[in-house]
């Protein structure tokens, strides 16, 4: 299988399965003397792992990070990035292959089951294999040092609606977001969230989100024409997160109800000298460059797919099957999805970065 790396100059390299060994990343690209350690690392893949409430897998993992290379310590004795490649570990302790014995020759609905086995002739049928969810753990651990090089960067996520329940934008309150399970920025929402949520598990069904990603300070410039664009690699980005099912930056398809004078975002000059924008339907991104506004990105994640609910489905020999999905899953994958959107933004951002000083000094 090829493809398993992202990025340009900030490049990303993801390993290992959901049930095997271990999970890993090589990180390649990332400047010299930066101060890192595992503790910067690992306060981000705390936020993602899971088993922290009743509304994630209640899969036990600690997902402690080893970082196996590219660091020393400079004159004063602190650990910095050498400029090579550094290597980042994370082993799987409470992996149970025994929940999917019974589907190894069985295509479960939604999952990559079918897709895998069609291209490869064999799949990991434990937990998903590489097409697990598991493997986003290494994205965030890579948009950790992302954040290193654009430490100018804000970067922050939210979930933003639940199934069919958005939130209420004037309740927005970004210290709301590390105060409840759901990243949730409307409290109010988020205490809506606790029993609707509740009853879909007890359904024996799940419920997607969806996903809003800001980024503030980043300088207008970023971004090339035309097949280096800004956005373009956001999206992508965002799109390869798994069971991600669509992207939008800005106002995105909200954009198409709007007139050529309402979608506009008119310029004037502020005191400083300096560009003012009267709003942000662009989401910060103009022509495939940044145009120095908040960057918006938001996705939607599909429902979790192993749910309890018998469906209809195929084995690996052509036989019309029935299938329930046993295991410890998420009733909503969009929570968890919140870090691993920001890593991606950072990975994207801390990549064009390089790229702008590497084509304007």
């Amino acid at each position: 299988m090829s493809h398993n790396s992202f990025g340009h100059l900030f490049r990303v390299t993801t390993f290992g399965e959901s049930h095997g060994t271990a999970i890993g990343c090589v990180v390649d690209g990332c400047p010299s003397r930066i101060a890192l350690s595992e503790a910067d690392i690992q306060r981000d893949l705390d936020r993602r792992k899971p088993g922290q409430s009743r509304f994630t897998t209640q899969r036990q993992e600690a997902d402690r990070i080893k970082i196996l290379s590219g660091l020393f310590a400079d004159d004063d004795g602190v650990e910095v990035t050498t400029g090579t490649s550094i290597g980042l570990l994370i082993e799987n302790t409470d992996q149970r292959s025994k929940d999917y014995g019974e589907i190894k020759d069985t295509f479960r609905p939604g999952h990559a089951d079918f897709t895998y086995e069609a291209k490869y002739g064999i799949r990991d049928y434990r937990g998903g294999g590489r097409s697990s969810a598991r493997e986003t753990a290494m994205r965030v651990a890579a948009g950790a040092i992302a954040r290193k090089v654009v430490p100018f960067v804000s970067i922050r996520g939210a979930l933003v609606q639940m199934g069919p329940h958005r939130i209420d934008r004037s309740h927005w309150d970004w210290a709301e977001v590390e105060r409840n399970p759901f990243f949730c920025p409307d409290a109010e929402a988020a205490r809506f969230f606790e029993g609707y949520l509740d009853g879909v598990r007890k359904e024996g069904s799940s419920v997607g989100a969806v996903i809003e990603i800001v980024a503030e300070g980043v300088p207008a410039g970023w971004g090339a024409p035309i097949y280096g664009k800004l956005d373009a690699d956001i999206a992508a980005a965002m799109m390869s997160i798994n069971a991600v099912k669509g992207v939008e930056i800005g106002a995105g398809f909200e954009a198409a109800a709007l007139t050529g004078i309402e979608n506009a975002d008119e310029i004037r000059i502020g005191n400083d000298g300096l560009p003012i924008f009267s709003s942000n339907h662009a989401g910060g991104i103009l022509g495939g460059i940044s145009t120095g506004q908040a960057i918006v990105a938001r996705f939607a994640v599909k429902p979790t797919s192993s749910i309890l609910t018998p469906r209809a489905t195929i084995d690996r020999f052509g036989h019309e099957k029935e299938i329930m999905t046993k295991g410890r899953h998420d009733p909503c994958v969009g929570i968890r999805a919140v870090p691993v959107g920001e890593a991606m933004m950072a990975c994207v951002l801390a990549d064009h970065l390089l790229r702008h000083r590497a084509q304007q000094g």
